[in-house]
């Protein structure tokens, strides 16, 4: 697999939050800029029509809802990586176990489908992302993200169900390899878009030059075809390399109209929450956060949409529902929700559940429009309690 150079990098982004505010009225620090409103954004959440004639598109309620309806499970082990099947059950990693498990949906039940050979746990590394082949009903492949011995990577297993528990993942097919690995920022979210392409979100391993390294796939998003392969229409249609000026990248999401989203942990200052564009720069090591000025746009780099405070979250999974990214924070312990209006927040980010259920680590939309949220208590850095970790069925608005 050849690793080349992105393409230019794109145009800083002036997407940018007000001062934010939480559920409880509670406030965050997030630094004014002043924007000219739109017609979506200015538009009512119920719809109507904008200064074209065509209809606004329903923008969500600028202040919403979330509310824990159900336990699907508890007492996990590090739980990580986390993809819904068809019919509703759940599958999980345990990071640290490298083993995936499967959760009945109604019952809880917990059946051990087994490890992933080669997975090595060890600091922030271990067995992480989960995804679903975009033709699962047909070829039951599961795909995981695992640090080794040497890397991290990106490999397939089918899945037979009929197998006795335990033995019920096949040989890894590597489909990917070679990503810097470290004790920390091994990034680890992997997802299907909505154009069946793989996108692997990865960290500098703490090596900061190498998210502005066109020779490494560290600090990077990368896409790729389902056999992990360059997409053709790629920056640079010989690399898998789709972004670029990452510090570590834990969360991927598409909104409705297709749009990548992704979180990144900062360094002591700035967690970001960006809006993804093909080739784009998002200025790590050289910027965290938002630039002063012109000087993110001056350098060729993307600022984030939103920004956060480490303390208030340093964000690993997101899901977009009913128009609103939700996000988990570690370090924030707490469950971040932010309005959208096209790719700018429609209004100031609230904030849920801050300290009841401790550190928040993998968000997902369920098919029946309710979010699944895990906690990460036993990961080494957090309080556990004792029916931690969980996995949470939350109702949003």
């Amino acid at each position: 697999m050849r690793r080349t150079g992105v393409t230019a990098a794109f145009a800083a982004a002036s997407l940018l939050f007000v001062s934010g505010c939480s559920d409880n009225g509670g406030r965050s620090p997030f630094a004014p800029t002043p924007t000219a409103p739109t017609a979506s954004s200015s538009s009512s959440s119920t719809g109507g029509t904008g200064p074209s004639g065509k209809p606004s598109p329903v923008l969500p309620p600028k202040r919403g809802t979330a509310k824990v309806v159900a336990t699907v499970a508890q007492k996990l082990e590090t739980p990580w990586g986390l993809a819904e099947l068809p019919g509703g059950d759940l599958l999980v990693a345990s990071r640290d176990g490298g083993k995936v498990f499967r959760i009945g949906a109604e019952d809880g039940k917990r059946t051990e489908l087994g490890s992933v050979p080669g997975a090595s746990p060890g600091g922030e590394g271990g067995l992480l992302g989960l995804a679903l082949s975009p033709t699962f009903g047909a070829d039951r492949m599961l795909y995981a993200y695992f640090t080794t011995e040497s890397d991290n990577r990106v490999a397939r297993m089918i899945y037979d169900e009929k197998r006795p528990a335990g033995q019920q993942l096949g040989a890894p097919d590597t489909v990917f390899k070679g990503i810097p690995k470290a004790s920390i920022h091994n990034g680890g979210r992997i997802a299907f878009g909505p154009d069946k392409m793989l996108y692997v979100g990865t960290g500098e391993g703490g090596d900061r030059g190498l998210a502005q390294d066109e020779e490494s796939f560290g600090g990077k998003i990368l896409r790729m075809t389902p056999d992990g392969e360059p997409a053709e229409d790629n920056p640079s249609p010989d690399s898998v390399i789709y972004s670029s000026g990452h510090r570590n990248v834990q969360g991927l999401a598409w909104d409705k109209a297709k749009r990548l989203w992704a979180t990144e942990f900062g360094q002591d200052t700035w967690d970001e929450l960006n809006q993804i564009k093909p080739g784009g720069n998002y200025g790590w090591p050289e910027v965290e956060g938002r630039g002063k000025g012109d000087e993110s746009a001056a350098q060729g780099f993307t600022d984030p949409v939103g920004q956060w405070k480490t303390d208030e979250a340093s964000p690993s999974g997101i899901a977009i529902v009913k128009g609103s990214v939700w996000m988990a924070g570690l370090g924030g312990k707490r469950l971040w929700r932010i309005p959208l209006s096209g790719t700018r927040p429609l209004a100031a980010p609230q904030e849920f559940f801050v300290g009841t259920y401790g550190r928040l680590r993998t968000v997902e939309a369920s098919d029946d429009g309710t979010l699944l949220v895990t906690t990460s208590n036993t990961d080494g850095r957090g309080d556990a309690k004792g029916q931690d970790d969980r996995i949470l069925r939350l109702k949003v608005s």
